[in-house]
């Protein structure tokens, strides 16, 4: 189990979220640990979607050796807290790739937490999340890339966005880096903005209703995060999952 101390507000990695709901079922687990052998390569999809009372916390710790690879698909859209939280380490030459999307309505707490610890040289990590957010929901992307001192060659990249449906809804996103070697590219981007009204002018002048053209907006919107999916059925899962909750939202 993990330490018995319910997490405050001084802990970065839980500044935003709903802590009332975190005590109720802490402590919580230890991370489920994924050991990836040099040169191997893996593939996850994690769809949280926890009834809407539930407090899911779901944590995982990557160790990729060298030259391994893995990629996961997360689509996080449940419970009243609903907490993904990946922990990577990575050797030299290893690739982490996360697409990410948080669907959120209601008083959800949604959070994808991440760290990126790049302890040796030449090794690559790219995340890309995107956020639905409507009611007084609050999604939050809290990412972290650690580049150690002898970590040189590293590339790492964040692209976050998120879309507000109402003005009561919050999205954070916080990505950081912490670089101690000088032979790095490491870039992050951050957007937080609402639906395009040209845009959904433009589909109703062609006769799409409203309820429509927001879908399928925000469809293509969170849409690229998983069309490298490679397994046609955890595909259609994913995006089975994502229509349901965005159907809820609208």
């Amino acid at each position: 189990m993990t330490s018995l101390a319910i997490p405050t507000r001084r802990d970065e990695a839980w500044r935003y979220s709903d802590l009332d709901a975190v005590a109720t079922v802490w402590p919580v687990a230890t991370p489920e640990t994924i050991h990836v052998a040099a040169g191997e390569e893996i593939t996850r999809v994690i769809v949280q979607d926890a009834d809407t009372d539930t407090v899911a916390i779901r944590d995982y710790a990557v160790i990729l050796a060298a030259g391994a690879r893995a990629t996961f698909h997360v689509l996080n859209t449940g419970g009243k807290l609903g907490r993904v939280a990946i922990d990577v380490t990575l050797h030299d030459g290893a690739h982490f790739e996360l697409g990410g999307a948080m669907l959120g309505g209601g008083e959800q707490t949604l959070e994808i937490v991440t760290t990126m610890r790049h302890i040796e040289p030449n090794a690559t990590s790219n995340q890309v999340v995107r956020s639905v957010l409507g009611a007084r929901a609050t999604g939050s992307y809290l990412g972290k890339v650690a580049v150690a001192r002898d970590a040189q060659k590293t590339d790492a990249s964040q692209s976050v966005k998120a879309m507000l449906l109402t003005r009561t809804a919050t999205a954070n996103a916080k990505p950081e880096l912490e670089i101690y070697a000088d032979d790095v590219k490491c870039a992050h981007g951050a957007t937080v903005g609402e639906l395009d009204a040209m845009a959904l002018f433009y589909l109703a002048s062609r006769g799409i209703a409203p309820a429509e053209a927001k879908a399928l907006l925000l469809r293509a919107f969170i849409g690229s995060v998983f069309d490298d999916v490679a397994d046609a059925g955890e595909r259609e899962a994913l995006e089975t999952a994502a229509q349901a909750a965005l159907e809820r939202m609208l």
